[in-house]
């Protein structure tokens, strides 16, 4: 029975589970949301808290701490300088995991998470890009005026 059992393996080995984990930590810090599967989602989620609340202590000795688990500078300092702050009136539950549900190719559960406090990130649409012609691809204009062509032969039959 896995009793007490508390951390969720991902399949990896231990160091190649904490690189993970501390590198997913660092992207969530960075980019405010990040797009991943279920379980990886709900492995990162204590590993963020726990990183909020060094933050929120501020002292030296929780920055190098931080330091230690993230191994990047910038995500530890924006973490300190930005995060911890916002996050500072609230006890806990910093984050959020929004399921996505399956994703395509091989219906794995995808979720983002997310920091609650974040401001609202909204995503418009991106603008759709005109297509490449091809080599043999004849003008737009040829076309209109064969379309003429044929439209006033039908009128006279």
């Amino acid at each position: 029975m896995r009793h007490q059992k508390k951390t969720v393996k991902l399949g990896r080995t231990a160091e190649h589970r904490k690189a993970l984990l501390a590198n997913q930590v660092c992207s969530l810090i960075e980019h405010q949301r990040i797009k991943t599967t279920l379980a990886k989602a709900k492995a990162v989620r204590p590993l963020a808290e726990k990183m909020v609340t060094l933050g929120k202590k501020g002292s030296l000795h929780a920055r190098r701490t931080a330091l230690a688990v993230l191994r990047q500078k910038n995500a530890v300092k924006k973490l300190f300088d930005d995060i911890a702050p916002r996050s500072a009136d609230r006890n806990g539950g910093y984050t959020r995991i929004v399921k996505l549900g399956a994703r395509k190719s091989d219906s794995a559960p995808v979720a983002f998470i997310e920091w609650v406090d974040a401001p609202q990130v909204i995503e418009e649409p991106a603008p759709e890009e005109k297509g490449k012609k091809r080599k043999g691809a004849k003008p737009a204009a040829d076309t209109d005026v064969k379309s003429e062509r044929k439209s006033k032969k039908s009128e006279e039959k």
